[in-house]
This record gives C-alpha cells, sequence and structure tokens, in this order.
C-alpha cells in the first residue's frame, strides 16, 4: 500500500510513519523545505517538499497513493498570527482532502484531536457522541481543529472514504517541540512546576496512537471517529507518577484557577506582547484547564482493536528522552 502521510516530522508522525514502514508501507512523507528531517532519519520512505499553507504543492504528491494519512497541525496555545494557524488547519484540510478525492485515493485518514470534544468540569467521561459545538471550543487550537474537523465529516458524508482518528494526549519519546503536554515535563524536570491546578488529562502512549494508524487502514469504518486514549489522570496523579520515576518532588501546593489566570495573563503581556516569546502559561491553558479532559476510548477498542495500556511505561521513555537530549538534567530514572 502506497501512503502519502503528512507530519512524520513531527511527533506523533515519526511515530506512525515508523509504524507503518514496519508493515511494508510504500511512504511518501511530506516535508517543508525548512523542516528539520532529523526525526524521519532511518525510514525508508521518499519525500515530497511542499506545505499544507500552499496546497497546489501538494497535488503531485498524492498520484498513485492508495490512501492519505493527514498527520501534521499546527499545535500551538499562543501563536502571534492566529491566521496562520487557521491556514494549515482548516484550509489545508479542506484542500488536501479535495485533491484526494480528485485524484481518486481510495482512502482518507484525518488525526484530528481529542481536543475536538466537549470536556466537562465535573470529570465525566465523554465518547464520540457527546454533543458538541464550535462555541464549546477554547482558543484558536481547538476552534481550528473543530472546523476541520468538520470537513472531514461533510466530506465522508458525501462519500468520500474519511474515517477520523481523535489522539487524546500522546506521551513518549521524540517529542522534539516539545509539545504542550511534553512542556510539562520539561517544566517538571527543570524544577519549574511549584504548584498544580485542578485539572485532569488523557494521558496516551504514542507507540499506541501509531499501532491505531496502522489497524485503521483496514478495520476503520468510513465516515467514524475514534477517540484514541489511555488512563484518565488528575495533573495532580500525573506529577506523582513523574516523581515516584525521577525521584523529584511533587508540587503540594494547589493554587485556584483566578491566581492561574492572573499569572498567565501577565505571561502572555509582558513575555509574548512586549518581548515576543512563547509565554510559558496562557489563558487559553488556564480555560482549558477548568475542564477535565476524561474521554472513552471503547469504541476504537471495539473496532480497531485498540489497545488501553498503562501510561508509566511512555511516561518513563519520555523522560529518559528528555534528559538524554539535553532538555532537562541528567538523573536516575
Amino acid at each position: 500500500m502506497k501512503i502519502f502521510l503528512t507530519g512524520a516530522t513531527g511527533f506523533v508522525g515519526y511515530h506512525v510513519a515508523r509504524a507503518l514502514a514496519a508493515e511494508g508501507a510504500q511512504l511518501r512523507l511530506l516535508v517543508r523545505k525548512t523542516s528539520n528531517l532529523a526525526n524521519i532519519e532511518g525510514i525508508d520512505a521518499e519525500t515530497h517538499v511542499g506545505d499544507l499553507e500552499r496546497p497546489e504543492t501538494l497535488r503531485s504528491a498524492l498520484e498513485g497513493c492508495d490512501a492519505v494519512m493527514h498527520v501534521a497541525a499546527d499545535y500551538r496555545l499562543w501563536i502571534p498570527d492566529p491566521e496562520a494557524m487557521y491556514r494549515a488547519n482548516v484550509d489545508g484540510t479542506r484542500e488536501l482532502l479535495k485533491m484526494a478525492r480528485e485524484a481518486g485515493v481510495p482512502r482518507f485518514v484525518y488525526t484530528s484531536s481529542v481536543a475536538t470534544m466537549h470536556f466537562r468540569t465535573d470529570g465525566i467521561v465523554i465518547n464520540e457522541d457527546t454533543p458538541v459545538s464550535l462555541a464549546d471550543m477554547v482558543g484558536h487550537y481547538k476552534r481550528s481543529k473543530f472546523v476541520a474537523e468538520q470537513q472531514a465529516i461533510a466530506a465522508a458524508q458525501d462519500g468520500q472514504q474519511v474515517i477520523i482518528l481523535n489522539p487524546t494526549t500522546p506521551i513518549g519519546p521524540r517529542d522534539s517541540k516539545p509539545t504542550p503536554t511534553g512542556r510539562i515535563f520539561v517544566d517538571f524536570l527543570n524544577g519549574r512546576f511549584p504548584a498544580y491546578v485542578d485539572t485532569g488529562l488523557n494521558l496516551v502512549d504514542v507507540n499506541e496512537v501509531a499501532r491505531a494508524h496502522v489497524q485503521v487502514l483496514t478495520k476503520g469504518t468510513p465516515g467514524h471517529r475514534y477517540i484514541l486514549g489511555g488512563e484518565n489522570l488528575t495533573l495532580k496523579q500525573i506529577l506523582d507518577k513523574m516523581a515516584a520515576i525521577t525521584g523529584l518532588p511533587s508540587p503540594r501546593v494547589k493554587i485556584p484557577f483566578a491566581v492561574a489566570a492572573t499569572y498567565a495573563f501577565f505571561e502572555e503581556w509582558i513575555t509574548g506582547r512586549i518581548r515576543g516569546k512563547e509565554p510559558r502559561a496562557t489563558l487559553e491553558e488556564v480555560r482549558m484547564g477548568r475542564k477535565k479532559m476524561f474521554a472513552s476510548s471503547a469504541h476504537a477498542q471495539q473496532e480497531l482493536d485498540f489497545r488501553i495500556v498503562p501510561v508509566y511505561p511512555a511516561m518513563r521513555a519520555s523522560i529518559e528522552w528528555f534528559r538524554d537530549n539535553g532538555y532537562a538534567p541528567k538523573g536516575g530514572v
């Protein structure tokens, strides 16, 4: 099977590329002129230079492909120019769907995010059928992914063979940017996590997310969405697990959201607007944190043979990778 894969130079995309290559897939990987190609070294694949913000550069990459796997996304919780995020996440997805349809590519897998779901403040576990609307989306990243996902759903309803995957919060090695979740690990390892708020995440081993991308090609049902998750954990539980792995102290002080919001406001204003650097905390993150992002992966378990595994090994692997690659001081694990 020949697959055009976007996002292979990123965190999840790298693991998807490795999983597909291990199954013998012929890969054509999208790279930009400015992409760091370190993540795809050693993967048997051809590359195609293009950019989601310039969709016409992608058209020739679809020739002869049996599937498109669209993993790439602009994933940031603070961005000085939000329009760039919408061009990549929304316009890029819409045009890639259209070009795949015109090229007669039989299957299109869109990697969305659990961020497009409607979470609750009471921690009730949600699934793919939980009602949601654009009004429930907090911030540009969530809104852009929600709109892009709606385009994928509409394409499936029009007959295109589109399947949607919604990973929760993947963790593991090679989170080189790092992602917002990876920054939690890096800040903890560097002693920059003195307190916590009462929020929650669903952590998932990135290798299981990658394995689901392989499974969906033969087992997924067009038009369906599949949440790919692991363990539902409060932020305090996550920090305690990291403390158990590293021997570093877990923060004991829980701060109110009002205090967190005040800190984030000044971080955005001083660090973001005045200094032109990415703030360590944003109001968007604080607003998102009011809801516990707990989710069920039962649908993926039933149809994709998805496995929910303990996240402890993935947390350990992530910590080891961050330390080995200079993001944090070396230490015993």
